[in-house]
């Protein structure tokens, strides 16, 4: 595995703590987490996340309403849960301790 693949494998995985990060605050349809995502420089196409959407939605980590569009057809507005914000706040604690322990290994 070369060292872009390793860095591509990592990104791959941090993809669900993101988008649920993404949906703490605000109720987004699946454009606009690509674009809170994009806009990080975290690159993701919206054909990657549609299966991730719908498993989060599966799992009962995310929630969806139907809204009207002034400029089209009806979004599917996605929310947390609440078990999606205590699966987020798990990601971040297990995030600051794999950081701590990247940081000090070697001291």
């Amino acid at each position: 595995m070369t060292e872009d693949a390793k860095l591509v494998a990592l990104r791959r995985g941090m993809l669900e703590p993101l988008v649920l990060a993404s949906l703490e605050q605000h109720r987004r349809y699946a454009a606009e987490i690509v674009e809170a995502l994009t806009a990080c420089d975290f690159p993701v196409l919206e054909g990657t996340l549609y299966p991730l959407l719908n498993r989060l939605r599966r799992d009962g980590l995310v929630e969806h309403e139907w809204q009207e569009s002034t400029s089209g057809p009806p979004r599917k507005y996605l929310a947390l849960t609440a078990d999606g914000h205590t699966q987020l706040e798990r990601f971040r604690d297990y995030w600051t301790s794999l950081t701590h322990t990247l940081t000090n290994v070697g001291n």
